[in-house]
């Protein structure tokens, strides 16, 4: 089988596990930086191309796209979709995971369990949305940050109304939310491929800091987690559409609530922590479904 891996930079551990995973199972596999892909979109024979040559013989991607080039990188995964190759994750769904509000109204629909949060544009609004959350303390996200960027802790009401009205000024679209105090800066990533929870590690935030990411100085350690959390994180991959994703939970007073579900999870801390072969997990999935080369989206929205 040909895979193709959709990542800017080959030097990167989760590309290099993959490339490593994918060889160590007799396969031929081969980096392709997506932004430097150009397509031919005609009828009957869409194709596309890096440099002069057509990218025409890959059995399966794994889409490992940026935040920052969301728009190309989907667009890129969904020609490949068109010529009937096999996506670890389809545009559609990648799509839907990176819009914070979006995968939060879809979460909401289906009864999953997420930490209030309130959205609006008019800054006369403010006070209103930090009494839906249940008042101050609470979290002011930017909805295109990633990593942690653009999260802010407000303490008090005060705090909680001057960080609004700031990035109200920026004209930036953001999110209120409740503030879990219970989770303690910690929170439990779950690794979601083919509908199964196969890793799982506790992230703990440095001290003096409520968010975890492992890129602020958080640490990772293996986690056991509940039935209801891993029921919960399969269920949040399945609504997103996701064959492979990073469901992010919180352990709240009333059970499990989702923070976000990453479409392009990173492999070196949960492989570390747990010590599993996570991206040997991915490959098998795609030997299991490849060879069909349907491109059937899961979920709504």
């Amino acid at each position: 089988m040909k895979i193709g891996i959709l990542s800017r930079n080959p030097r990167l551990y989760s590309t290099k596990r993959l490339v490593e995973a994918a060889e160590e199972r007799g396969h031929e596999v081969e980096v392709l930086d997506y932004v430097r892909c150009y397509m031919n979109i005609t009828s009957k024979r869409p194709s596309i191309f890096i440099g002069d040559t057509e990218l025409n013989d890959f059995d399966a991607v794994i889409p490992r796209i940026g935040a920052s080039q969301t728009f190309f990188g989907t667009a890129v995964v969904r020609q490949f979709e068109m010529m009937n190759t096999y996506s670890v994750n389809e545009s559609v769904a990648i799509s839907r995971s990176r819009d914070k509000l979006r995968s939060l109204q879809l979460l909401s629909r289906k009864g999953v369990g997420l930490p209030v949060t309130a959205f609006a544009h008019d800054t006369k609004a403010t006070g209103s949305l930090i009494k839906l959350c249940g008042g101050s303390p609470v979290v002011i996200k930017l909805l295109e940050g990633t990593q942690g960027v653009g999260v802010v802790l407000a303490e008090t009401q005060k705090a909680a109304e001057s960080v609004i009205e700031a990035f109200r000024g920026l004209n930036a679209n953001i999110l209120v939310q409740q503030f879990v105090k219970e989770a303690g800066g910690a929170d439990i990533r779950c690794f979601v491929v083919g509908g199964k929870v196969v890793a799982a590690m506790k992230r703990q935030g440095a001290e003096g800091e409520f968010r975890s990411n492992l890129h602020r100085g958080g640490n990772a350690t293996l986690c056991k987690i509940t039935p209801a959390e891993r029921a919960t994180a399969v269920q949040a991959a399945r609504i997103m559409g996701l064959n492979v994703a990073g469901v992010d939970l919180l352990r709240a007073n009333s059970g499990p609530v989702v923070m976000e579900v990453n479409s392009s999870p990173g492999l070196q801390g949960i492989e570390e922590a747990t010590k599993k072969d996570v991206a040997g997990s991915i490959i098998s999935m795609i030997e299991k479904n490849a060879k069909s080369s349907s491109t059937k989206t899961r979920g709504k929205g």
